[in-house]
């Protein structure tokens, strides 16, 4: 029967990467000589942490940095925003969560979605990406369609197409 997977990964080379050229940036930057702005990475938790000397610093640093994530071909729509935090003195920090993988929310979206549809495809959800079956591969195809005009708030790709 042919399937496909719905799934959402980011490439954390070029993430890194990006990061590594904000910092190398913002250091350069005239406004932010003698600050102490810059933009950390953890890779087991899959989080950014910028840090700047106030607000208005911190959203530049963050212009910076999704620029240089934009054009490394990172979609922006995966970072997920905490709250800003104040540590000592007037310095803050903010933590940006790099999401992967279909959440069980998502993937529940997305199964509702090809129902609702009546078209003839079933999904089901396997850890991190929902896969999709069907009769034939033009349906399939219309799924695809379906879900890439439903869903704009969350990048997703559509791989391991099989006949």
């Amino acid at each position: 029967m042919p399937s496909f997977d719905i799934a959402s990964e980011v490439n954390q080379v070029e993430v890194r990467n990006a990061v590594d050229q904000c910092n190398k940036e913002v250091t350069n930057r005239f406004d932010f000589k003698g600050s102490d702005a810059r933009v950390e990475i953890k890779d087991k938790e899959k989080e950014l942490i910028v840090y700047a000397d106030d607000e208005f610093k911190l959203s530049q640093v963050q212009d910076v940095l999704t620029g240089r994530l934009a054009k490394r071909g990172i979609d922006v729509r995966c970072l997920e925003s905490g709250k800003v935090e104040t540590i000592g003195g007037d310095k803050v920090k903010q933590t940006v969560k790099v999401r992967e993988g279909v959440d069980q929310e998502l993937g529940k979206k997305i199964i509702k979605l090809l129902k609702d549809s009546k078209m003839k495809v079933q999904g089901s959800i396997q850890g991190d990406v929902v896969r999709v079956t069907g009769a034939k591969k033009d349906l399939l195809q219309d799924a695809i369609a379906l879900v890439r005009k439903s869903i704009t708030d969350f990048p997703l790709q559509f791989k391991n197409f099989r006949d």
